[in-house]
């Protein structure tokens, strides 16, 4: 409730204030929507602030704008990690878009016909929900990480900062993506001795700053095979998305050479604890100071309470989750396409949906009743 034990009503409330919410915005009120994006963090943007310092972007700026507003920035440079914090506080202000901040939604449920949304002791009604709080919820940890000797120091990679958070000592990098990849180049770098566990994953055939990369990165990969060829409707894109969940995406910006060059140890997979200090597959065992979790992310569905809908990803057609009117997802991970958790992919799945809001919306709102655009 609202201090007062009000709810308040809107057509649709987002939940989430990145950039799959602020994309979700602008199309909205486009479209004329009475709506409100309720983002957990006090400030927008702050989901990029609390990532690594030395992280760059893998799009180039001229791919890394939301609908309306392109990227500031020459094209052919890659944003750093709080440019684009500050871009997507800016679009918020440009487009006038009401999001609230401080508000960490807890719950969802249906009355009647219409959902409820609760944030702490704030309510809010709405025909239509849009849950754009992306693709990266809640740290994934092995069991086993408990068990690990209270000394050694742990960070999963969501709070992975920069070497100023390591021990003095070895580092142990647990997946071998592109997380894993560039904090373990950055730890041997920084002189601790660095070992980095996990299948590899294959590399992309140039460097990313170069001329290839230009030619092929920009206008075959990103406009074509991501965004177009690699979608739910082609054999391709429906392989291709089993195959991401299993296999994760190949290295963009580093190379196997890079880790041999750096000093860096491969090695097989973690296994378990023996004595307090991990052990790898092969039996081998690693004293280490640190270890850092590269390990990912699952979805954190379990505040939503509806039938249908838990820990996993719910049944959706392009993000219109089926047997719950007026739920959408936005900001996963090939919803739609390859692109569908990029920044300049999140756009068309967003325009979509607002399409879907509007046209139900429509038929929901009684004649003569007048719409506006309400904060």
């Amino acid at each position: 409730m609202n201090g007062n034990g009000a709810s308040e009503r809107f057509d649709t409330v987002v939940v989430g204030g990145g950039q799959a919410g602020l994309a979700m915005g602008y199309q909205l009120r486009r479209r004329g929507q009475r709506f409100v994006i309720l983002e957990a963090a006090d400030r927008i943007g702050d989901s990029w602030r609390k990532r690594w310092d030395s992280l760059r972007l893998f799009t180039p700026a001229r791919h890394d704008g939301l609908p309306g507003w392109d990227f500031p920035a020459p094209g052919w440079s890659f944003p750093t990690r709080d440019e684009m914090a500050e871009y997507l506080e800016a679009y918020a202000a440009r487009f006038e878009l009401p999001v609230r901040t401080g508000m960490r939604v807890d719950g969802l449920r249906r009355e009647g016909d219409r959902l409820v949304v609760t944030a702490g002791d704030h309510a809010f009604e709405a025909d239509n929900v849009v849950v754009a709080s992306g693709a990266y919820e809640r740290a994934k940890l092995p069991a086993f990480a408990a068990d690990l000797d209270p000394g050694i120091a742990q960070l999963h990679s969501s709070r992975y900062l920069g070497p100023s958070q390591l021990r003095e000592g070895g580092v142990l990098v647990v997946g071998a993506g592109n997380s894993g990849a560039e904090i373990a180049l950055e730890s041997a770098a920084n002189g601790h001795p660095t070992w980095l566990s996990g299948r590899p994953v294959g590399e992309i055939p140039f460097r990313i700053e170069g001329t290839a990369s230009r030619l092929l990165l920009e206008r075959l990969v990103i406009r074509f095979v991501f965004y177009r060829v690699l979608t739910v409707r082609t054999p391709a894109g429906r392989k291709a998305r089993s195959q991401r969940a299993s296999q994760g995406a190949p290295l963009i910006r580093t190379k196997a050479a890079d880790f041999e060059a750096a000093g860096i140890d491969r090695v097989a997979r973690v296994a378990g604890v023996r004595d307090g200090w991990p052990v790898l597959e092969d039996g081998r065992l690693l004293q280490v100071a640190n270890v850092v979790w590269c390990t990912g992310f699952e979805h954190n569905f379990s505040w939503i309470d509806l039938p249908g809908v838990g820990r996993h990803e719910p049944p959706h057609e392009r993000g219109v989750v089926q047997g719950e009117p007026g739920l959408y997802l936005l900001g996963l991970h090939f919803l739609y396409s390859l692109s569908s958790a990029m920044i300049h992919g999140v756009g068309r799945d967003a325009d979509h949906i607002a399409r879907h809001i509007a046209a139900r919306t429509a038929a929901r709102r009684r004649p003569g009743e007048r719409v506006a655009v309400s904060a």
